[in-house]
């Protein structure tokens, strides 16, 4: 089974001034691809990185994240992709978790100093050898800075393609490692091959009807699994362009997709919500846009029809995990009413079973959690067997933390979650990583975390506290607490509730449904 890079190889030969990404003012052709990654990848074997070492990729999005991404695969190390909300404490811990060995990432993060931060995590005992700083998409003039020093790419050496070829990952080699939400306030990483993208490329053309005439644009961000297929494996794997952004805002997505003829969209519900409120949107020329794939939580009815009867295009989804893939997804083929109101089909490949609350096989129609084993799942949990042991059952399928109801027809329509956690715009966010941040502060005793319904992002985070005895607490300082402690954004709470004592279970624990439903006839009186 082929890998990313030989393809790459093969479109530079066939089509090398073709655009293969763009971002802003900046465009990276086929072979301008090819060559970056080959002397990304050089310049890692010759700074002494051994076969399945970690890399880290701290980048915006762009087509510098990708050439990375390729590189790591050429040189036949291990990317690790760090989200672009991550904060300072869930850095630490995915380089710590993994074990990385170098850092590649601009000069500065948000309003952070890497290279401060590269020596705060050094004495801190990480194994740190290298820091790569780049301010571009790794073009052969362009300065860097390793460990501190200015550098520069390796010139082209005609030994190279010798070299990388002893070296480069198949296509079931671990090749990435990216976070997804836990359960115990950090990220668990998440264990991925090529393998599994080329198999999700396959059913996402069948279910898009995708080709080499589309114009891609992914505005998820390339280290999650949404972002991987839409941006780095489908456009390339049909020799498409595709337009990324470095960050997403409404107005600069809109103009984007005007200006490159966007036929493909790739966006959580919460974006494709933020484009339709755009003020620019009805005066945008949108003509060629066909495909809008969402998804990450529950599709909004009113405004997805919307969005098709105003762009004209086809709302498409695919329901499963970071850590499985692809259980189900609509079509094309598929009616509006099942396009928008289900998760759509479930896939043959995949074997999708349902399980009862104790474990047994339930079947394959009604109501239960699904697990599924097929081409789209990952190789688990780095280094931890405990999360490994409640995601895949003895028998071998992977387990999804859902109920789910499947119908007669094999529609698969999500009724609730069984994990803790709140979709905030189709990022999962954990109830109990931002409870730990909250309860970080000195005024607060005890805290618990609950969705608050919202109109555009689906779910907010509310913090219910008990705060000490005659102690005050107002959201700001909350706020200005978590993030000088640097927490992730995706933990900061957007609604505080203080109590003075949180509901309890007869077992002694917080009552989570009292807190929701309180929060939920909350929203409703304020809306």
């Amino acid at each position: 089974m082929p890998t990313l890079a030989p393809v790459i190889e093969d479109l530079a030969d066939r089509q090398p001034d073709a655009l293969a990404f763009a971002t802003g003012d900046r465009h990276l052709s086929w072979s301008a691809y090819a060559r970056r990654s080959d002397t990304l990848a050089a310049l890692l074997l010759d700074l002494g990185h051994a076969p399945a070492e970690r890399v880290a990729v701290l980048l915006p999005d762009g087509p510098g994240v990708h050439i990375v991404f390729v590189a790591t695969e050429k040189a036949g190390v291990v990317a690790v992709g760090i989200g672009p909300r991550a904060g300072t404490r869930e850095i630490e811990h995915l380089l710590a978790t993994t074990g990385a060995v170098t850092l590649i990432s601009r000069r500065r993060y948000r309003d952070l100093d890497t290279q401060a931060l590269v020596e705060d995590l050094r004495a801190r005992g990480l194994p740190l050898r290298h820091h790569i700083c780049v301010e571009g998409d790794f073009a052969a003039a362009e300065p860097l800075l390793i460990d501190g020093r200015p550098g520069t790419l390796p010139s082209p050496d005609p030994g190279l393609a010798g070299r990388l070829g002893a070296r480069s990952l198949g296509a079931t080699d671990l090749w990435l490692l990216n976070s997804t939400s836990g359960t115990t306030g950090m990220p668990k990483c998440v264990r991925h091959d090529q393998a599994r993208w080329f198999f999700f490329h396959e059913l996402a053309v069948r279910a898009g009807a995708l080709s080499s005439d589309d114009v891609f644009l992914s505005a998820v961000p390339a280290p999650f699994g949404f972002g991987l297929w839409t941006a780095h494996f489908t456009p390339t794997l049909l020799g498409a362009p595709t337009v990324v952004l470095e960050r997403f805002t409404a107005a600069e997505t809109l103009a984007a997709m005007e200006r490159h003829g966007v036929s493909v969209l790739a966006a959580v519900s919460t974006q494709f919500m933020l484009l339709l409120d755009d003020e620019d949107f009805a005066r945008r020329d949108l003509g060629r846009l066909r495909v809008l794939f969402t998804g990450g939580e529950k599709v909004p009815y009113a405004r997805a029809a919307d969005f098709e009867e105003r762009t004209g295009a086809h709302v498409l989804q695919f329901y499963g995990s970071n850590e499985t893939g692809a259980l189900s997804g609509t079509s094309l083929a598929d009616s509006r009413e099942k396009r928008l109101t289900t998760a759509g089909r479930t896939i043959a490949e995949m074997q999708v079973r349902l399980f009862d609350d104790r474990g047994r096989d339930v079947t394959a129609r009604g109501r239960g959690q699904p697990g599924c084993k097929g081409g789209t799942l990952s190789q688990g949990y780095y280094r931890d067997e405990e999360a490994n042991r409640a995601l895949i059952r003895d028998d071998g399928w992977f387990l999804v933390g859902d109920l789910v109801r499947i119908d007669d027809e094999g529609y698969l329509t999500v009724e609730g979650r069984i994990g803790d956690f709140i979709i905030r715009g189709g990022k999962n966010v954990s109830a109990a990583a931002v409870e730990e941040a909250v309860e970080s502060h000195p005024d607060v005793r005890v805290a618990a975390a609950v969705a608050w319904p919202d109109p555009t992002f689906g779910e907010r985070v509310c913090a219910y506290v008990e705060l000490r005895e005659g102690r005050m607490l107002e959201l700001d300082g909350l706020i200005a607490h978590l993030e000088a402690a640097g927490c992730s954004r995706e933990s900061l709470p957007e609604r505080l509730i203080v109590l003075d004592e949180l509901p309890r279970s007869s077992g002694g624990k917080i009552a989570k449904k009292v807190l929701r439903d309180d929060a939920a006839q909350r929203a409703a009186a304020d809306a």
